[in-house]
Parts: structure tokens; sequence; C-alpha cells
């Protein structure tokens, strides 16, 4: 264990957590093969997408938590970024994952009931629009909503947009962790000016983007309904998510003795952002629901009736007591933020609950319902999440442990960061 408040203090990946990590991945492995060989493909490519997603999200706020510090000019963060950083390192690998899903999702194909109940050759993944855009009137796969929308729903175009998406988000992030990795070795204002000024691209282009990456992957699994506030509210959980994921990370980190410079100040920042931005989410979830409810369309109902089945109801429900009321309640006294046992509680329940949140946006529409409620989580879903958890700890630590120091040392507000307090 290191107990040397060192700036050249270095992360040594090894121990029990590479060894759980290995022993996740191995089996979400055996999870993943058990529902192919189980007849649950479509289950299974689903699930892969879940946590796909949520994994490339989880490094995709490693970017934005940089970003946003850096155009802020915020102080209070600089020791903390290390970790950031390394969820940008595994955004690459995240990034080839998820692609390689949606590509297998969509090109592969089985024997199954489309809409109209009539049994048809379909994609494991995007079966609403991946063959009805390309089918014509008397097709048996032809649908006229989704033959008008083809010109942006077309297999070609999707995957583009969303190599391009990931690319740039990798590329401007990249460039955010040499600029900090060469700010050490030479000191001076150049590379802090350099960061700053690709911090202000990416949150520019991310914020025209990041609608987009959400309408794409996950919207577009339901392509007959939309919602101008479903990108924001998958923003809203990526940022969350991340910040829950961080926060975790860093309270690991000063458990096993090392970036003991981080305080319960910085923890309390942090906590901070879960309690505010769980309510943020909570407001775009309701705001969501309200007006599709209060508007009643059936073509947008449609989306919320699927999710009112006796299957998920259960699910929906818990869905918003999770991700509110548990930060809620376990948030919101300022001296919650400042232990640490009850932070990481709040962080693992908000790391479940988005699990949950992402379950909720895929599942009722990409596979439909099981037997039962309790049925909808099974074998499946608890082993592919093991498997992506261990998958991301593995390679975000290892990431960590490839930097020269925890902490940017000559980082231009490094002291404010450790003197801060609250």
């Amino acid at each position: 264990m290191k107990t040397i408040d060192s700036f050249n203090e270095r992360f040594e990946f090894k121990g029990s957590v590479k060894t759980w990590s290995l022993i996740f991945i191995a089996i979400g492995v055996i999870g993943v093969a058990f529902g192919f060989l189980t007849g649950s493909g479509e289950r299974t490519f689903a699930n892969l997408l879940l946590m796909g997603y949520y994994f490339t999200c989880v490094c995709i706020c490693g970017i934005f938590f940089c970003a946003v510090q850096y155009v802020a000019q915020a102080g209070w963060s600089a020791s903390i970024i290390r970790i950031p950083h390394a969820f940008i390192r595994v955004l690459p690998i995240a990034a080839i994952v998820l692609l390689v899903i949606i590509c297998a999702g969509l090109f592969t194909t089985h024997t199954g009931l489309n809409e109209d109940h009539k049994q048809t050759v379909l994609p494991y993944l995007y079966k609403q629009w991946a063959l009805k855009g390309v089918s014509t009137p008397g097709d048996p796969n032809y649908d006229a909503v989704i033959a008008g929308k083809s010109g942006f729903l077309n297999v070609p175009f999707f995957l583009v947009r969303i190599v391009a998406y990931l690319g740039v988000y990798s590329l401007l992030g990249f460039l955010l962790v040499k600029y900090s990795s060469n700010e050490d070795e030479l000191g001076g204002m150049s590379n802090y000016r350099k960061s700053f000024k690709v911090a202000l691209i990416f949150l520019v282009i991310f914020g025209f983007t990041v609608p987009l990456f959400a309408f794409d992957t996950i919207m577009s699994l339901e392509a007959h309904w939309f919602s101008t506030m479903f990108g924001w509210y998958n923003f809203a959980a990526l940022w969350v998510s991340g910040i829950a994921v961080i926060t975790l990370t860093i309270i690991y980190l000063r458990e096993q003795g090392y970036a003991q410079w981080i305080t319960q100040d910085h923890l309390h920042n942090l906590g901070q952002l879960l309690f505010g931005f769980s309510v943020f989410w909570t407001y775009l979830w309701f705001g969501q629901f309200l007006l599709t409810w209060y508007a009643n369309l059936p073509e947008e109902a449609a989306y919320f009736y699927k999710r009112w089945e006796p299957e998920f109801k259960p699910w929906f429900w818990l869905n918003i007591i999770i991700n509110f009321l548990a930060p809620l309640l376990v948030l919101m006294k300022r001296d919650s933020k400042r232990h640490t046992s009850v932070l990481k509680a709040a962080c693992i329940i908000l790391i479940l609950g988005h699990w949950l949140d992402y379950f909720q946006m895929i599942m009722p529409g990409a596979v439909g319902p099981q037997s039962s409620w309790i049925a909808e989580i099974g074998i499946i879903e608890v082993t592919t999440f093991l498997g992506f958890a261990g998958l991301f700890t593995y390679l975000m630590l290892n990431a960590l442990s490839k930097f020269k120091s925890l902490i940017p040392k000559k980082h231009p507000l490094l002291e404010e960061s450790l003197h801060h307090h609250i």
C-alpha cells in the first residue's frame, strides 16, 4: 500500500482489484456465450448494446469533465484530473467495442416476428429501420414512416455518423491528455493554453453532437418515436454516471493509500455535482414523460405504453426512485457528502440506477417483455454488466498506472487545488 504523499507518486495496478476485474471479464464472456447458446440472441445483443453504450458514455464523461474544468478555469479539480485522463485513454477501446456490437447487431440476422407479428428475417439490432428503409411498397418489411426517414436512417450513413462522433471525441481527448503530460515535462503556460483551446472546441462539437449520438445509438431502436429531450436526458445520465465512477475511483485510490492530497473538500464538490445533476436528470425525465402524457398523441404515447406493461412497470418506477429519491435523500445534507462511506454508497446506487435507466431505454423496444417483471433481469443482464464493469476497471486502472505521476505537478492551478477548502 502506498502511503507517501509525493508528487512523483505512481499508481501500481496489482492485487485483488486486478484479479477480480479479470474474473468479472471471464464471467461476462461466459454470460454472453450462454445467451447465444440458449437461443437468446436478441436479448444478448440488446445487453451488449446497453453495456457498450454505458461503457462509452462513462469514458466520454472523462473528456467532458476535463473540458469543463479547463474552460471554467477551475482550480479545485486540478489535483484529480489524472483520473478522468485515464477514462479518456480507454475511450478508443470503448468506441471500438461499441462499433463492433452495432455492426454485429446490424449485419447478423435471425428469423423473428415483426411489428405485424409476421415471421420474417430481422437484424438483431435496429430491426425497425435497418431493413425497412431499403424496402419497397408490397415488401413485407415495408413501412411508410421508416421509408420517409431513410435519407437519414440508412445503414451506411448511420455507421459513418457513429464513427465520426467517437473518432472526434477520441482525438480531442487524446490531445487533452497529451498536452497535460507535456505540461508535466516542460512546465510553463503553453500547453495549458493549448488544452484550453482544445476544451473549447470539444465543448462546441460535443454540445451539437451528443444529442445526435443518443438519437442514433438508442432512440433509433424505436424509430417511429422521437423526443427532442431524449438527447439531453441521455447527456444527464452520462454526466451523473460518469461523475459517480470518477468519485468511486478516487475513493478506491485513497483507501489504497494513494492521492492523499485529495481531501474531503474535493469529494464534497463531487458529491454536489452528483446531487445537483441527479435533480437535473429528474427534471428532464419528468419533462419528457409529462409532455408525452399531456399531449396524448398515440404515436408518442406508445413509447411509454410499452414501459407501463406489467413486465416493465415495476422497473419503470424503481428507475425514478433510485436515480432521484436515493441521491436526494442521501446527498442532501452537507455532512453526507463529506463521509466517504455514504458517498461511496451513493455512487454505487447511481451506477446501478443508470444501468436500469439505460435498460428502460433499450429493452422494451429491442427485445420486448419476458414472462414476468422478475424475469426481465436475469443471468444475461447480470453477467454482461459484470463483464463490462471488469473490462472498464481493468483498462482504466491499467491506463492510470501508465502516468508518471498521479498528479499534474506543473498544472498552473495546482496550488489552488491543494489548498481547496469549502
